[in-house]
C-alpha cells in the first residue's frame, strides 16, 4: 500500500486530456468527450479527493486530528497563492492584451472583469467568487480542501453515513435548480452583483458529492478498508453495458440527436445523474483491467501526475498564449498549433520534473506512520486490499 505509481500516471493522464481540451487547436474537437458522457474534470477532481482523504486520515491517526487540520488548511492556502498567481497573470498580462479588442476570445473569457471594472473583479476574485472560464477548476478544489477537515472530524463523531447522505441530498437539489435559487437569495443580502454565469462553470452543490465520495473511498483505502477489486467484478457486466450505450448515445448527439426535456440528466456543470453513472461504469472497468493498463503508466505520466497542480496551473498559461494567438480567427493555422502543442507539453513536463520528487516527498511525509519506512510500513496490508482503489478508474477537463 505504498505510493501507488500508476494512480500517479492517471493524474497525469488527466491533464494530458484537460490540455488538449483547452487548448485553441483541432485536438479540442476530437478529444472532448469522446468516450461517453465523462470528462477530465470528474477524475482530476476525484483522484483529488481520493489521495486527500487517504493522507489526511492516516495523519489524523498518527499526528492527531488537530495536526490534519493545520496541515490541511496549509495546504488549502499553497493552493490559493497558485490561484492568486494566476489571477495577477490573468489580470495584469492578459488583460491588455484583451483590451486592445482584437482578441474576442480572450476578452470573452475577462468578459466580466470589462464589465464591473477592475476594483469589483480583482476583489470577487480573490474572494473566490468571481471564477472566469479556466480558472473555475482550481477555485473548486479549494473550496472542497477547506471544507475537509470539517468532513474528517464529522466522520469521527457521527461516520460517514449521514455525510454521504447529505452530499447526496445536495446535489440531488443542485439538479432542480439550487444553484440558482441560492444565487437569487443570497444576491437579495450580498451587494456582489455578479452574473452566476460569472461565478464558475461548475455547479459546487452538485459536484461536492464527488469530492465527498472520493474523501470516504481515500479514509476506506487508508484504513486498508477498500475491496476496490472485489466491487468492479460484480460490477463489469453492467459497466460495459452503460459505457457502451453512453458511447452510442454521446457520438449520436455528435450527429445532431436532441435530448430535449431529457438533457439535464446529461449535464456537465451540474453532475447529471447519467454522467455519474457513466463515471462510476468506467471506473469499474478501470479497475477491472488494471493489470493490462498498468504497463501505459510511463514515465512522463507519473512525473505530471505526481506534481499535479503546478503542471495544471503552467497548461493555464499556455491557454491564455493559445487565445492570444488566436487572434479573431476560429482556429490556428498548422504550424502554430504543432508549435503550441510542443511548447505546452514540454513546459508541462519541465514543470513535472522541477515539483515531482519534492511533491512526492511530501505525500510520502505526510501519509507516514511514524518511524517506519514507508507510509504503510506499520500496517499490516491483507492481499485483498492490494489492489487498485477507485481513483485509477477515473477518466477528467
Amino acid at each position: 500500500m505504498g505510493r501507488r505509481l500508476e494512480l500517479d500516471a492517471v493524474r497525469g493522464l488527466m491533464l494530458v486530456w484537460i490540455t488538449l481540451t483547452h487548448l485553441p487547436t483541432v485536438a479540442s474537437a476530437y478529444i472532448n468527450q469522446p468516450f461517453g458522457f465523462i470528462s477530465a474534470a470528474e477524475g482530476f477532481i476525484f483522484l483529488s479527493a481520493l489521495f486527500t482523504g487517504r493522507i489526511y486520515y492516516r495523519m489524523a491517526m498518527h499526528e492527531g486530528y488537530r495536526a490534519m487540520t493545520l496541515k490541511l488548511w496549509a495546504r488549502t492556502l499553497r493552493l490559493y497563492g497558485y490561484h492568486a498567481l494566476l489571477l495577477a497573470f490573468a489580470f495584469l498580462v492578459a488583460v491588455p492584451i484583451a483590451s486592445r479588442g482584437n482578441r474576442p476570445g480572450l476578452h470573452n473569457l475577462l468578459n466580466f472583469y470589462f464589465m464591473a471594472g477592475p476594483r469589483q473583479a480583482v476583489t470577487e476574485a480573490a474572494l473566490l467568487i468571481y471564477r472566469p472560464p479556466l480558472l473555475d477548476i482550481l477555485p473548486m478544489y479549494i473550496i472542497f480542501l477547506a471544507f475537509t477537515s470539517v468532513a474528517l472530524l464529522l466522520s469521527r463523531r457521527l461516520g460517514w453515513q449521514p455525510i454521504l447522505v447529505a452530499a447526496g441530498a445536495m446535489w440531488l437539489f443542485a439538479q432542480f435548480g439550487f444553484r440558482q435559487a441560492e444565487h437569487t437569495v443570497m444576491s437579495r443580502y450580498i451587494p456582489t452583483n455578479i452574473p452566476l454565469n460569472e461565478m464558475g462553470s461548475f455547479d459546487l452543490w452538485a459536484w461536492q458529492l464527488l469530492w465527498i465520495c472520493g474523501v470516504w473511498l481515500g479514509v476506506r483505502w487508508g484504513q486498508n478498508n477498500l475491496p476496490i477489486e472485489r466491487w468492479a467484478k460484480y460490477a463489469v457486466i453492467p459497466s460495459i453495458l452503460v459505457v457502451s450505450a453512453a458511447f452510442e448515445l454521446r457520438h449520436a448527439i455528435i450527429q445532431g440527436l436532441a435530448l430535449g426535456k431529457f438533457e439535464f440528466l446529461f449535464d456537465k456543470w451540474h453532475l447529471g445523474p447519467v454522467r455519474l453513472l457513466n463515471f462510476m461504469a468506467v471506473a469499474a472497468l478501470l479497475i477491472f483491467s488494471q493489470t493490462v493498463l498498468k504497463p501505459l503508466a510511463i514515465r512522463p505520466l507519473i512525473l505530471m501526475g505526481q506534481s499535479s497542480l503546478q503542471v495544471f496551473c503552467v497548461h493555464l498559461l499556455f491557454c491564455f498564449a493559445g487565445l492570444t494567438l488566436l487572434g479573431s480567427a476560429a482556429m490556428l493555422n498548422g504550424w502554430k498549433q504543432a508549435g503550441l502543442l510542443i511548447a505546452t507539453f514540454t513546459a508541462m513536463l519541465l514543470t513535472a520534473v522541477a515539483f515531482s520528487k519534492n511533491e512526492a516527498k511530501q505525500e510520502r511525509k505526510v501519509a507516514s506512520t511514524g518511524s517506519g519506512t514507508g507510509p504503510d510500513a506499520n500496517v499490516p496490508v491483507a492481499p485483498a486490499q492490494q489492489s487498485l482503489p477507485a481513483s485509477a478508474a477515473a477518466p477528467t477537463r
